[in-house]
């Protein structure tokens, strides 16, 4: 009976790493672990440093939204990143976003179709976001434009999706971007589910909120492990 209980302990190991060796086939690692090669923070001046193989955000006074950036541009994907947020402090992923080296005026037009010019300054980080909040609303999930239109697909009809989100827990995120669809789940549950073909392209980056001057706000941390991306062909 002892051996043949051992060898199901092993036959289920075995069928254990196989399952996870099949999940993250095709899934290339954005963070090392150890440190920040890959990637550069553009915005605001929030402190990013790697703590027990993390990236750990912490707010700081008097600076706008800061963004950890990846150097590489991608288009169409499949993202996964667990993320663990101070209640106090709020934070997103970005993803398909860009940043000019100049002043730029944009044509975009909003959900209806409707066309309008947009200023995007020189440094401003802008494009799609997906949230992270934990707030009472807890729309983590949700997709908000930033730096351009706004919210275009909130959880505010989702109840499911903002029961999903653990505070003061770790929370994953599966995050894909084919075409003009972008699709949300977290921790397993789907949240958004938007189509918007405004940028087809971009970097991802890991932002750290302004606090403005808030002292109970300074010092807040978000933290990011597990960050992988598989491109889709």
């Amino acid at each position: 009976m002892k051996h043949h209980l051992t060898f199901s302990a092993i036959c289920i190991a075995l069928l254990c790493n196989v399952t996870t060796y099949a999940g993250d086939k095709g899934f290339t690692p954005l963070f090392d672990g150890k440190t920040l090669d890959g990637w550069v923070q553009q915005g605001g001046k929030a402190k990013y440093e790697v703590v027990d193989d993390t990236i750990v955000g912490t707010s700081v006074p008097k600076t706008p939204n800061s963004f950890l950036c990846t150097k590489k541009m991608y288009g169409d994907f499949e993202l996964e990143v667990d993320f663990k947020v101070d209640p106090l402090l709020n934070s997103g992923i970005q993803i398909r976003s860009n940043v000019f080296d100049d002043d730029k005026v944009l044509k975009i037009k909003d959900k209806n179709g409707k066309e309008s010019k947009k200023k995007i300054p020189a440094g401003r980080v802008h494009g799609y976001q997906v949230e992270i909040d934990p707030s009472k609303r807890a729309w983590s999930g949700g997709i908000y434009d930033e730096g351009r239109r706004g919210w275009l697909n909130n959880l505010a009809d989702n109840k499911a999706a903002q029961k999903a989100f653990k505070q003061n827990e770790w929370n994953h995120y599966r995050i894909v971007c084919k075409g003009d669809s972008i699709k949300t789940w977290i921790n397993g549950v789907p949240a958004a589910d938007l189509k918007d073909g405004l940028t087809p392209e971009g970097f991802i980056a890991l932002q750290v909120h302004g606090v403005g001057n808030h002292p109970e706000k300074v010092g807040k941390q978000v933290s990011w492990r597990n960050i992988k991306i598989k491109e889709l062909k």
